[in-house]
C-alpha cells in the first residue's frame, strides 16, 4: 500500500504547491526561474521560502521515510557542478525547466510546453539507453 500512497501524495502536494504559488504571485513555478528570483529579484522572500521549502521537504522525506529505493552511488563533485551549469544553461535556453513545462505548461495546455516535455522525455530516455 505504502508504494502506492507515496507518489500519490508527492503529486497532490506538487499540485496544491504549484496551484498555490501561482494564485499568491501569479507566476507560474519553474525551479530555474525561482531560483534566479531568489538570486537576482528584489522580490527575494518568497523564491527563497520555496527553495527552503523544497530543500527541508526532501531531507525530512529522506530522514523520516524509509527508502523503498537505493540511494546512487557517489558521483564526482566536478561532473555534478558541470552538469548543473549545462542544465542551467538549457533551462534559459529553453525558456523554462521540466518543472515549469511539464507541471505548469502541460496543465495550461500550453503548446510550447508539449513541445519542451516530449523532448525533455525523448532526451532523457535516450541518454539512459546510452549509457546503460
Amino acid at each position: 500500500m505504502d508504494a502506492y500512497i507515496y507518489p500519490l501524495m508527492g503529486g497532490l502536494l506538487i499540485g496544491l504547491s504549484t496551484a498555490a504559488y501561482l494564485l499568491l504571485t501569479g507566476k507560474v513555478v519553474g525551479i530555474s526561474g525561482i531560483l534566479a528570483q531568489a538570486l537576482f529579484s528584489k522580490e527575494r522572500l518568497l523564491p527563497v521560502l520555496f527553495i527552503a521549502g523544497l530543500i527541508i521537504g526532501g531531507s525530512a522525506y529522506g530522514v523520516l521515510i524509509e527508502p523503498s529505493v537505493p540511494f546512487p552511488e557517489l558521483r564526482n563533485p566536478l561532473l555534478l557542478i558541470v552538469s548543473g551549469l549545462l542544465v542551467g544553461y538549457g533551462t534559459r535556453m529553453g525558456s523554462g525547466c521540466t518543472s515549469g513545462h511539464g507541471v505548469c505548461g502541460l496543465s495550461r495546455l500550453s503548446p510550447r510546453s508539449l513541445v519542451a516535455t516530449v523532448i525533455f522525455m525523448a532526451t532523457a530516455i535516450l541518454t539512459v539507453f546510452l549509457t546503460k
